[in-house]
């Protein structure tokens, strides 16, 4: 497994960043794993590495790039790790977060090791980023994982189910049973306009879950839900970026 630490180049400044990928064969599609709201921290960048053993160039961005260096430690004092978390969450949004897209697109279309078109992943906070990416670049982004999701559908402007009709390429969305953060209108509202617009999607409810049943250091890890959204993920990409 070949593996790198860089920087990519935005217009907000240089975007920290890990990318792993197969160190043969080649040249792979890439796929972007866009962070939760806890930030970087080893347990993201071992999905990472689990995307690149499956045949792909996986870039992880550290999506705070703007306020430093963050690593938030939950151990200690974790009421105020939450604060802080959701204070530095707040400072991203979806006009943001394209314009560190569009960066990343223009770097991996340099690298040799890669050929388009690409797949991206979003859990919690990201799940809302995704959605935009596959409507701002429909003709680089084909494939769409988005887990438990939050801000996909919101009163505002910059709304990105409102982005669905430009998506061409495909959508998984995967929510938890339980979700305090994801309003009871979401789901509707979004199916809705997917299947108005005739973009290809599947939309599931994993059962007996919370919140976070991905990650298996959380305490609301289900494994055997989190294998299901990983193999549904990874049959869209092969689907999308291996042809």
């Amino acid at each position: 497994m070949a593996e790198l630490e860089t920087d990519i180049p935005t217009p907000d400044g240089r975007m920290n960043s890990f990318a792993a990928w197969p160190d043969t064969g080649g040249p792979f599609p890439a796929v972007i794993l866009y962070m939760d709201a806890p930030g970087i921290r080893e347990e993201l960048r071992d999905f990472a590495r689990r995307i690149a053993s499956q045949g792909y160039f996986c870039l992880l961005p550290d999506m705070y790039y703007r306020n430093g260096v963050l690593r938030f430690d939950f151990s200690m004092d974790r009421d105020n790790a939450f604060k802080l978390v959701m204070a530095t969450m707040a400072t991203l949004n979806v006009d943001r977060v394209m314009r560190d897209t569009k960066g990343m697109i223009d770097w991996l279309e340099a690298r040799p090791e890669v050929r388009g078109p690409y797949g991206c992943v979003g859990y919690c906070m990201s799940g809302q980023y995704v959605v935009a990416a596959a409507g701002t670049f429909p003709d680089k982004i084909v494939a769409t994982a988005s887990l438990y999701g939050v801000g996909i559908v919101t009163d505002q402007p910059d709304s990105p189910h409102l982005l669905v009709p430009n998506i061409k390429g495909e959508l998984y969305l995967g929510f938890a049973a339980h979700d305090p953060w994801v309003a009871d209108d979401v789901i509707p509202t979004l199916t809705k306009t997917l299947d108005q617009h005739g973009v290809a999607h599947e939309c599931e409810i994993h059962p007996e879950t919370e919140h976070g049943f991905c990650f298996p250091q959380r305490p609301a890890y289900v494994k055997d839900r989190a294998e299901i959204a990983w193999r549904k993920m990874s049959d869209m990409f092969d689907r999308r970026l291996k042809r």
